[in-house]
């Protein structure tokens, strides 16, 4: 995977729709601006998209090392897989995030 190439990708389509969401003068049914509001959404999904790619990362890194340590010493199973919840956490924790900027807008 090229994570270079992805993220000039995700940034170019980003600068692409920057003209389209400060010319938007429309409101929402809340009275919001729909440039404010579109601003809202591209948050809320870079919250879940970076704290998705960030939790899978970390399980990577947590799995394989729980793996290794399972199999050299089996009683740690309980440990390792606690570790493994907490690094999965991160993705819930962005996901929260995301629901409350999409409740402000």
């Amino acid at each position: 995977m090229n994570m270079k190439g992805l993220l000039s990708g995700f940034f170019t389509s980003l600068m692409m729709a920057i003209p389209s969401l400060a010319l938007a003068q429309e409101t929402t049914g809340s009275g919001t601006p729909v440039a404010s509001a579109n601003w809202g959404y591209i948050g809320a999904a870079l919250a879940v998209g970076c704290s998705t790619i960030g939790a899978g990362i970390a399980v990577a890194m947590v799995g394989s090392a729980a793996m290794g340590a399972v199999s050299e010493r089996p009683e740690i199973l309980g440990r390792a897989l606690i570790f493994l919840g907490l690094a999965e956490g991160i993705a819930i924790y962005g996901l929260i995030v995301a629901i409350m900027i999409l409740g402000k807008i």
